[in-house]
């Protein structure tokens, strides 16, 4: 669990379901994602990080507001996809619901999984990944400190040929200290 100023970053609940399907099918929350979730899809993806979370000992992490509880999303680090240049290595990644926007939730969050991942792990860099038309997205990974990475573009291997959200850049950032 991370905490924040405003947020809690905890291991996902039962409750946190319904919220996080209501964020799949949101087209605007979903507009950088290849395609909206069905509500099984986004169960699926609450077990799959419920999973990762035990296995590895953390992951994309429920966010919840301290003032009164609200699910906003998720953020937190996790190994990166399979498939991909940062397969294995610590991938950051968020994803808020719509009405949460624009108050720094995610800045917040994303800052707080770095210091929880710096803190805790021993890797030397944490990478984010995202398609070039995300700007909030790379706007947010270049507030937080992170870098393209020269020549880490890449097609995604579970986007289909020919998708436009298919390439991806690469962001990284250097544990502090680490040359």
């Amino acid at each position: 669990m991370i905490e924040t100023d405003r947020l809690i970053l905890r291991g996902w609940r039962e409750a946190d379901i319904e919220p996080f399907a209501a964020m799949g099918a949101d087209p605007r929350v979903m507009a950088h994602s290849p395609a909206l979730l069905t509500r099984g899809e986004s169960i699926a993806l609450v077990r799959r990080q419920q999973a990762v979370l035990a296995a590895v000992g953390h992951c994309f992490w429920a966010i919840e507001r301290k003032s009164d509880r609200a699910f906003l999303g998720f953020c937190g680090v996790q190994p990166g996809p399979d498939g991909t240049p940062i397969e294995g290595l610590a991938e950051i990644g968020w994803r808020l619901a719509r009405n949460h926007w624009g108050q720094g939730y995610a800045a917040e969050a994303a800052q707080g999984s770095l210091a929880w991942a710096w803190a805790r792990t021993d890797t030397p860099r944490v990478y984010a990944i995202a398609p070039p038309r995300n700007e909030p997205s790379r706007a947010l990974m270049r507030r937080i400190g992170m870098a393209q990475v020269p020549g880490g573009d890449f097609d995604h291997p579970r986007i289909t040929p020919g998708h436009p959200l298919r390439r991806c850049l690469l962001y990284a950032i250097e544990r502090p200290g680490h040359a």
